[in-house]
């Protein structure tokens, strides 16, 4: 197996301990303390909006036009689009928790409800999402890439989440 994709994979796990701060983070809803609860939710919001989103958007740019191409069918990351899509909803339901739980005195069974549902949804989908790209799309990539033209790519994908993150892009639908 080629190291070409190794990069992206390095990346991937830099991103797997803050994707699991979600589920620490919905364990915690409606059993710790409302500035435990706020302080994990705050957390896992600012990684979701400043490194997952662009990362997903530098994905949507760069990464599966090249997938695509390489597959000979445009459709091949229709599913993955669609899971950024799911990722970005579910970021936009945590911000509007997040507000609620910043003007909450107590987290009522309500709300804790909800933070576990969406987190314990994100922590999910992310994973999964990280799993069918490491299982499906590296190997593929590893194999018809060459060296330059990965390097060409990370340079793409790159300049492609400076871009989202700067302008507070999400992925399209």
């Amino acid at each position: 197996m080629s190291a070409t994709m190794q990069p992206l994979r390095d990346e991937h796990q830099h991103l797997l301990p803050h994707i699991d701060q979600l589920r620490r983070a919905a364990d915690a809803a409606g059993h710790a303390s409302i500035e435990t609860v706020r302080q994990g939710v705050d957390e896992g919001y600012a990684f979701l909006m400043h490194h997952l989103l662009p990362h997903a958007q530098a994905e949507e740019q760069a990464l599966y036009p090249v997938v695509a191409r390489l597959m000979g069918a445009p459709e091949a990351t229709a599913t993955m689009r669609h899971e950024h899509v799911a990722i970005a909803q579910r970021c936009h339901d945590l911000g509007s928790l997040r507000s609620r739980l910043a003007d909450a005195t107590i987290v009522t069974d309500d709300l804790a409800r909800e933070l576990r549902r969406v987190l314990y949804g994100l922590h999910a989908l992310i994973s999964e999402h990280f799993a069918e790209e490491e299982e499906v799309y590296l190997p593929l990539l590893e194999e018809r890439l060459t060296p330059a033209e990965a390097r060409a790519l990370f340079r793409e994908m790159e300049l492609a989440a400076v871009g989202a993150h700067h302008h507070g892009h999400a992925p399209q639908t």
